[in-house]
């Protein structure tokens, strides 16, 4: 399986992402027009890690977005449930504490970090209102949950050239750097289809999350949402 659908059963979004794990990188500094960067620096900016601090990294992929957090001197764990991101994170950063985990039933206890962030994943996730609970749970009281995800451009005409680029330009450009495209077919309707600004923080509510707000990047292509676990 190369190419997960849009149920996201586990196994093939896993298998999936296994396939891409070599140039993922590379293929999302391109496809992203070396935006990627600037997200990701929104991103350490929003949860603010500190030294000694616990952040739980999730779909952390070969940990890109992990080294801004571990450069605070904070103590930051990537997970993902994609073996082969796990292996090529490993060979490049041997040093982190890679672990494997499903985002709706994650192996740690209850209360355990300051910060837990998602970047990009969790759209990939089969249950998005499990995966905000066990978040939830994991946080202790007074800690942050901080989520970039793509999402739906505020400015009509700019949103239908976003919504071509995706369906027709990314596809070949994906052919071209990638060692899996049909990959980021699925990627690109995984964005489609995913909720807009206002519904995913409506889901942030209930699943627990107090003083829920978001901020749009690059015009909402990327949004950044934050929610806080009551003390």
């Amino acid at each position: 399986m190369t190419r997960a659908s849009l149920n996201k059963q586990p196994h093939e979004v896993a298998s999936m992402f296994d396939h891409v794990a070599e140039r993922y990188d590379l293929t999302n500094a391109v496809l992203s027009l070396g935006q990627d960067r600037a997200w990701r620096k929104a991103v350490a900016q929003a949860v603010d890690a500190r030294p000694a601090q616990k952040v739980l990294d999730l779909a952390a992929g070969t940990a890109t977005s992990s080294l801004p957090f571990a450069r605070t001197g904070a103590y930051v764990v990537p997970c993902d449930f994609s073996q082969g991101m796990l292996q090529v994170g490993k060979e490049r950063h041997s040093w982190l504490p890679f672990t494997a985990g499903d985002a709706t039933r994650l192996p740690f206890r209850d209360d355990v970090f300051d910060a837990v962030t998602i970047s990009f994943g969790l759209r990939n996730v089969q249950d998005t209102d499990a995966a905000l609970r066990e978040m939830y749970r994991v946080t202790r009281p007074g800690g942050r949950v901080v989520i970039c995800e793509f999402s739906h451009p505020t400015w009509a005409p700019f949103r239908t050239v976003y919504t071509e680029y995706l369906m027709r330009a990314l596809p070949p450009v994906a052919r071209a750097v990638s060692s899996n495209p049909d990959a980021y077919v699925y990627l690109a309707e995984s964005i489609r289809a995913w909720p807009d600004q206002a519904a995913l923080a409506r889901r942030l509510g209930g699943a627990g999350w107090s003083r829920v707000a978001w901020r749009n990047l690059t015009g909402g292509v990327v949004t950044l949402h934050r929610g806080f676990k009551a003390d």
